[in-house]
């Protein structure tokens, strides 16, 4: 957590997480041109931000893309402001919003990256993925049902066995990666998009990542979900219990 408001303690830091909010996925010299600093400045202070969680940078071909990532704000809120009074929460939680939404990206880019770290091993975590029994304390009360094999669909039932999500399996490494599309029932249409899981083994923990890609319009909200899913994945399998979520605060 000191990383993260050290990270934000300052003005040009503040500005570069302005700028990927407007437009994610930038390159460095995309985000030097809108800096009045030098380019060893700028990358100074990607490494702080990258430090903290906050950007998450991915390379394609010779470029690297340097990604918004709102999950260690939502911990923060989740784990010590929420709980304790929601007037000292509001700051944090207009900054998250205000940090949220920004366009969509080309479709060989994800439209947005959401990553944190949790103190499990991959075989936990990939269990957590695919078991109805954990899904359901985390995934919005959802069961999944399914095989996670290519050409597979795995199926999220809300509590009265209604779908409410499908995701047909393109590709699969156990433990490491689920590569699936994204078809939601909620939404008129059921519009489809693709989301990638992806697990790095650190040893006393793993970095879950979460990319989006093709993201329609009409779906610019899964992007706030997926912040509160990876949220609450962290807490039950650090703590063997559920985080109930206050939909209407983080809202205002």
């Amino acid at each position: 957590m000191d990383a993260i408001f050290k990270a934000l303690n300052d003005p040009a830091r503040r500005r570069l997480l302005d700028s990927l909010r407007e437009k994610d996925g930038q390159t460095l010299t995309e985000l030097e041109a809108q800096m009045d600093m030098t380019r060893f400045g700028v990358m100074k202070h990607l490494a702080v931000l990258e430090a903290a969680g906050l950007v998450v940078p991915r390379r394609a071909g010779r470029f690297k893309h340097h990604y918004l990532n709102t999950v260690p704000l939502q911990e923060v809120i989740d784990r010590w402001i929420a709980p304790l009074a929601r007037p000292a929460a509001r700051a944090v939680i207009d900054l998250k919003t205000r940090l949220e939404g920004g366009p969509a990206m080309p479709a060989e880019k994800p439209d947005f990256i959401h990553q944190t770290i949790i103190r499990t091993t991959p075989a936990r975590l990939w269990e957590a993925l695919l078991s109805g029994d954990l899904t359901r304390q985390y995934y919005f009360d959802t069961r999944v049902e399914g095989r996670a094999e290519p050409g597979e669909t795995l199926v999220w039932r809300g509590e009265d066995g209604a779908a409410m999500l499908e995701g047909r399996v393109l590709a699969v490494e156990p433990l490491r990666r689920l590569d699936l599309t994204f078809e939601p029932h909620f939404i008129p249409g059921k519009p489809v998009s693709r989301h990638v899981f992806l697990i790095e083994d650190l040893g006393p923990a793993c970095r879950l990542t979460i990319e989006h890609y093709d993201l329609p319009e009409a779906m610019k909200g899964i992007r706030d979900g997926w912040v509160l899913i990876a949220s609450r994945l962290k807490t039950l399998l650090e703590t063997g219990e559920s985080l109930p979520v206050d939909m209407a605060m983080l809202k205002g």
